[in-house]
């Protein structure tokens, strides 16, 4: 979390997050004025310095970028977490404001801990959503024109889950699109999210187009996660198939599957790093 408080969200259970990084990590201690971790800092996963996530136990944080001031971490709250999942460049430094004390988490301990706390997925892409929402809010329509040619398309989801979703989920859950037919409406009460299987989505907001979806991309997972409205408009460019997942599906491949949780979080956090950057 990069320059904001994720309990200031009524989604973040504290108690939850505890539980969570003290089921795969171990507590670490930083020096008054120690970086923590550095804007623009790149993850190197296969010489083992991946990018991680914390949790501050004690003392304070403070979020900087382009060395200015944007945020605070105080105890139990996370920070961090999108270059995590993403492991793309930081956003922000993080600096010991105090002598502190956190517990901090891999993408493989995460991946550990979603095992054993699956409804910290959610509560996380929660928080992300929340955030992303805030962010187009404040870019407003000229803001959006000028963000859609660098907006961060998340990777599409792996063969193997997705053919692993459509035995599942059987035939019922195939839908076919043609060109111009609005799937999604921004506005309506979200029932459905959905991978596209073939073809391409476009994602409007308040008219600017914002994003093309291409095979094994998703969309329309966050009024499934936070249960509010449409954000976008999605159409379909050609003829589209695409396979539908409700919320009971959605949640029970959140408990069940780490592989989708950690898929789902990462498309998630792709499109809130993007917003998040403008």
């Amino acid at each position: 979390m990069i320059g904001q408080s994720s309990s200031g969200s009524s989604s973040y259970n504290t108690s939850i997050a505890m539980e969570f990084f003290r089921s795969a990590g171990k507590p670490k201690t930083f020096a008054k004025g120690k970086k923590i971790f550095t804007e623009n800092q790149r993850g190197i996963p296969f010489l083992l310095m991946p990018n991680r996530m914390y949790l501050l136990l004690d003392g304070e944080v403070g979020i900087f970028a382009r060395d200015k001031p944007v945020g605070t971490i105080r105890p139990g709250q996370i920070f961090g977490e999108m270059a995590s999942i993403d492991q793309g460049p930081r956003t922000g430094t993080a600096l010991a404001k105090t002598n502190c004390r956190v517990i901090s988490l891999d993408h493989r301990q995460m991946r550990v801990a979603l095992g054993k706390y699956p409804e910290f997925a959610l509560m996380l892409m929660s928080v992300m959503i929340g955030r992303l929402r805030e962010s187009i809010s404040r870019l407003g329509n000229s803001g959006l024109h000028a963000a859609r040619t660098k907006w961060m398309r998340p990777a599409p989801l792996r063969k193997d889950l997705i053919a692993d979703l459509s035995r599942v989920l059987g035939s019922d859950a195939h839908l076919s699109y043609e060109t111009g037919d609005t799937i999604v409406r921004e506005g309506q009460v979200g029932v459905l999210m959905y991978v596209v299987l073939k073809g391409k989505v476009a994602i409007r907001v308040g008219g600017q187009h914002l994003e093309t979806v291409s095979p094994g991309g998703v969309f329309g997972e966050m009024a499934l996660v936070d249960r509010t409205p449409r954000l976008a408009t999605a159409l379909a460019e050609g003829h589209c198939r695409l396979l539908a997942i409700n919320r009971n599906a959605f949640l029970n491949l959140v408990k069940h599957s780490r592989r989708f949780a950690a898929s789902l979080l990462a498309a998630v956090s792709a499109r809130a790093r993007c917003a998040a950057s403008r």
